[in-house]
């Protein structure tokens, strides 16, 4: 892969996904400079790279870091919720890529962020997906751990995936909780966390449901990758599932082996799907 000799910035939200990026652009060789967002990153994970602390709004500061420190890839990564327009209170730079993206800000997050990345090519950055640095964090299908899916639980993955797909079409989320072929909840900007709480209180009789996350039909892996982690095990053994589908390839794990241990530990299937070709 040849990729520019210059720098890597990284547009940082929460998580410890930004520091893992930063060590592996490192590991290559690149220089690194972070900038995290204000509210949404987490000064104790960026602490020990070159970085510093930007509101959302303050596009200007951020295009002028970026340069200074000579980064000519930008990498987009860590959740953050979407600002409401009067909370951005933007710079003067930020006004004009606000006018920019136009219409896409009131679009649903694959579609905001697809133009930012569009602006973001055309300010000169070259934007990479995290994936690109964290090879070792997607993983291929099949099993992971001690528990597997039976077959009622895999006809709840294969609802899943038909009512994520679904959702991610619309541009809504990149996940639901399906127990018996019931919905018990789908993902949208709450993230994920939030809505297991929900699927837990609308738990039924019965055997647990599943997690489904997918990528959305159509969206860039540059920004927004579907995430799960150890936490991601730990709030679904609390909501009542009995095991976490993801999509193979297409989601990072912030901690492979912590997810894992977790689901083990819990008695949850981890499994790595290809939706297309997914066999109940």
């Amino acid at each position: 892969m040849s990729w520019a000799v210059g720098g890597v910035g990284i547009l940082a939200g929460g998580g410890p996904l930004p520091a893992q990026v930063a060590e592996a652009a490192r590991a290559q060789g690149r220089s690194v400079f972070i900038i995290g967002f204000d509210g949404f990153a987490e000064p104790e994970q960026l602490a020990p790279w070159p970085h510093e602390m930007v509101r959302l709004g303050a596009a200007g500061r951020m295009l002028s870091l970026l340069h200074t420190h000579k980064c000519s890839d930008l990498v987009l990564i860590g959740p953050i919720r979407r600002p409401s327009l009067r909370s951005l209170c933007p710079d003067t730079e930020g006004a004009r890529i606000l006018a920019r993206l136009g219409r896409a800000l009131f679009a649903g997050d694959d579609g905001l962020l697809a133009a930012l990345v569009r602006i973001l090519g055309e300010e000169g950055f070259t934007v990479r997906g995290a994936h690109e640095f964290l090879s070792a964090a997607v993983a291929q299908p099949g099993i992971l751990g001690c528990v597997a899916p039976d077959c009622l639980a895999r006809q709840d993955i294969q609802r899943g995936i038909e009512v994520v797909q679904a959702l991610g079409r619309l541009d809504i989320g990149q996940g639901c909780v399906v127990q018996n072929g019931l919905v018990l909840a789908v993902e949208a900007m709450e993230g994920t966390d939030r809505m297991l709480a929900r699927a837990g209180e609308c738990h039924q009789p019965g055997a647990g449901g599943v997690l489904v996350k997918l990528l959305k039909p159509g969206q860039d892996k540059r920004a927004d990758m579907p995430t799960i982690g150890p936490s991601t095990l730990r709030n679904a053994s609390k909501a009542g599932l009995r095991g976490v589908a993801f999509e193979a390839a297409n989601t990072l794990m912030t901690d492979r082996d912590g997810c894992i241990a977790e689901a083990d530990k819990a008695g949850l299937f981890l499994i790595a799907i290809d939706p297309t070709h997914f066999a109940v």
